[in-house]
């Protein structure tokens, strides 16, 4: 009885012996394989290649760069802009300092001779100075006993060389006139090149000539 009991709890070998079965050998072998299949399937973080610093560096001198470039133009294009508004302000002050030597010299009324006279002189310099303050006086009397009046109307003025402190202008003017021979005459056109000379913060009419 004793071996029909070893026998049925196993089989029996060749040899005659009984070969024991373990119930929990077959299970234990479908375990490793699922943990294997499990571990297989676990993601594992993948690192990321970091940057060469050689391309960084070149990058970040480049960026330098750049901004360096773009600073200097936009401090040349203020400097260039402030340049150029200054020697527009410059030839516009010139340009009105002859216009109004023009008018000054051509709108004149017999009743205010005088004070025409000496804005003439107010706004000039140098030779045309001293030669019109001496013909001031003879001139102002032959205004009055005639009962002369001029009225200029500039109709053109542009400027025709600069060179430092001094200028010429030329300028186009239309003059009526009118007196006690003739009260109603027709307009004239006359052109004119005023030499302009800065006299401290002003500008002044330094010469005057006709011209065709």
């Amino acid at each position: 009885m004793a071996k029909h009991d070893d026998a049925a709890a196993g089989e029996l070998t060749d040899g005659g012996g009984v070969a024991v079965l373990d119930p929990d050998i077959e299970g234990i072998d479908e375990l490793d394989a699922e943990d294997a299949v499990e571990a297989d399937g676990v993601d594992e973080p993948v690192a990321e290649p970091a940057k060469p610093k050689r391309v960084r560096r070149i990058a970040a001198v480049v960026g330098l760069v750049l901004v360096v470039a773009l600073s200097a133009l936009v401090g040349w294009l203020v400097v260039r802009t402030h340049r150029a508004t200054a020697v527009d302000e410059r030839q516009s002050q010139i340009v009105q300092a002859a216009r109004q030597g023009a008018l000054n010299l051509t709108t004149i009324d017999w009743q205010r001779a005088d004070a025409d006279v000496q804005r003439i002189l107010d706004s000039a310099t140098g030779d045309f100075y001293d030669d019109f303050a001496k013909r001031s006086a003879p001139f102002i009397k032959v205004v009055k006993e005639a009962k002369s009046t001029s009225t200029g109307t500039i109709t053109e003025a542009g400027l025709e060389s600069e060179s430092g402190d001094s200028a010429q202008v030329l300028v186009a003017v239309a003059v009526k006139t009118s007196n006690v021979g003739a009260p109603d005459q027709q307009p004239r056109e006359w052109r004119m090149r005023l030499a302009v000379q800065k006299v401290g913060d002003v500008m002044k009419v330094s010469n005057v000539e006709f011209v065709p």
